[in-house]
């Protein structure tokens, strides 16, 4: 008998049979934090889920009983995911074009006193910042400021002294510091300049969307070479306004549809075509009053957690030829 958590019942023997079913008990409620923590250090739905498998195969074969369920969990999900973090910076060396991490729709860990907190930890800024770490200070970065873990529990999760782990604190937040945005909005702000976004370019009004893009804005797209993606980097109000201007009422002539909803925290959409299937995700940074930056994930590889994936290739072909027909 398998359950949730995709392993069989019987293999529960390591424990007698009433500790087996706390055990698997006790990993379902802690499964939503050891998702969150893993996918924050990792930047992957699929390597976060792996993570959160291979820690409850862990638990289940210990012949040990933790005094904590939630520190022994959360210790085994940071290390496998640091081991995997050090393996997968080698492949982003190679990734062609940008790399962006995998969109994440909705955040399992729920803490309502710390809900806004929580969704900028996951936003698409703070995890490209978070590429900037070591994976050490990744992982305690994760644990003391984003999940408020005593400096105890991150020593002891990551295998390190107290002092240590104050040490490399203070080095990721000096780091993530000097990235983060010096004027950010708060979420009211964000909602609005989404929405007469997303309005505009539905109706392909350019000059509308001027009015809600930073003069420097730039979207950017990551297909890793397995879609068509921007040529480049397009920067400024007017490039970014006439793309996608044109680009979006070209999709939704030829049956496309734009489902806005929050990315990774942040306002965003999921666009699919006539058949609803996955073409990309897209999300906004928005701060000092403007749309910032719009990154836009394209890698049918980083979708396939949101849904069926389209054909991205005959969608842009599709829609190169409903732009050339308007003119």
């Amino acid at each position: 008998m398998t359950d949730r958590t995709g392993i069989d019942s019987e293999d529960l023997g390591a424990a007698s049979p009433g500790a087996g079913i706390n055990r698997a008990h006790d990993f379902e409620r802690l499964r939503p934090l050891l998702f969150s923590i893993a996918y924050r250090i990792l930047g992957s739905v699929d390597d976060a889920e792996d993570a959160v498998q291979e820690t409850w195969l862990r638990y289940v074969i210990s012949e040990t009983e933790p005094d904590s369920a939630q520190a022994y969990l959360s210790t085994v999900v940071t290390r496998v995911a640091i081991d995997v973090l050090r393996s997968a910076r080698v492949k982003r060396e190679t990734y062609i074009g940008e790399w962006f991490p995998e969109p994440l729709l909705e955040d399992p860990y729920d803490d309502p006193e710390r809900s806004a907190e929580l969704a900028d930890s996951v936003s698409m800024t703070a995890l490209l910042m978070l590429e900037r770490l070591s994976p050490l200070e990744r992982a305690v970065f994760v644990l003391r400021d984003v999940f408020a873990f005593e400096f105890a529990e991150v020593a002891a999760a990551v295998g390190r002294s107290e002092a240590a782990c104050r040490q490399l604190a203070v080095r990721a937040r000096r780091h993530m510091n000097e990235g983060r945005p010096r004027f950010e909005a708060d979420r009211r702000e964000r909602a609005e300049l989404a929405e007469r976004f997303f309005g505009a370019i539905r109706e392909g009004d350019v000059a509308a969307l001027r009015n809600v893009l930073a003069a420097d804005v730039q979207a950017v797209g990551d297909g890793g070479g397995k879609a068509p993606v921007f040529p480049r980097v397009i920067a400024g109000a007017g490039n970014v306004a006439r793309l996608f201007g044109s680009l979006v009422p070209a999709l939704i002539g030829i049956g496309g549809t734009i489902e806005a909803r929050e990315v990774n925290g942040q306002p965003g959409a999921i666009f699919r075509d006539r058949d609803g299937k996955v073409i990309n995700t897209l999300s906004l940074d928005i701060y000092d009053g403007r749309i910032q930056t719009i990154r836009s994930v394209v890698n049918p590889d980083k979708l396939r957690h949101v849904g069926p994936v389209a054909d991205v290739w005959r969608v842009d072909q599709d829609i190169r030829r409903a732009r050339r027909a308007t003119g």
